[in-house]
């Protein structure tokens, strides 16, 4: 991932466990749960983005993250940076975003939604390194027969925020 220039950071505590937001000058760029597979190096170590807990998107990103999680939030607001990624990639995140709350689909059906039909595991990669958890809700997507699979975040997470949908898939 290409991340743009000028992204800052913050972190907030939730009950699901500590996220970690990024924005740039254009918008959401990341959140990550704390442990989340596919950090960028960027968020720690020497020559990690710079904190501002008073970015305007990171704030409102923050605030809408708390509503959602708590139930009182069904859809988010906010500007997105998707650019870091590849094309494809972008493709995928912007599918994603059509998936409504309370909604689930699977890679293929993403896929052929796209018009890709045969791509459903290229799609599954994509969805795997989506940057932005729970806005851009890769956690709606289900392996096939509705299997619970596949969330860097966590399968536990994964169940937790389904279930806020009103969804309560089992863990395998």
């Amino acid at each position: 991932m290409q991340y743009p220039p000028n992204t800052v950071q913050s972190r907030i505590a939730t009950h699901l466990g500590e996220v970690r937001l990024a924005a740039s000058a254009h918008g959401l760029v990341g959140l990550w749960f704390d442990g989340q597979r596919h950090l960028p190096a960027q968020l720690d170590g020497p020559q990690h983005w710079p904190y501002d807990d008073k970015h305007p998107v990171l704030v409102a990103a923050a605030l809408q993250l708390r509503q959602y999680l708590d139930g009182q939030r069904r859809q988010f607001d906010l500007p997105l940076d998707l650019s870091g990624g590849t094309p494809f990639q972008q493709a995928v995140w912007q599918a994603l975003l059509t998936l409504a709350h309370g909604t689930t689909s699977g890679y293929g059906a993403l896929a052929s939604q796209m018009g890709k039909p045969k791509a459903a595991r290229a799609v599954g990669a994509a969805v795997g390194r989506n940057p932005i958890s729970v806005v851009v809700p890769c956690h709606r997507v289900l392996g096939s027969a509705g299997a619970l699979t596949g969330y860097a975040g966590g399968l536990q997470r994964k169940q937790a925020l389904l279930a806020l949908e009103g969804h309560a898939p089992a863990l395998a």
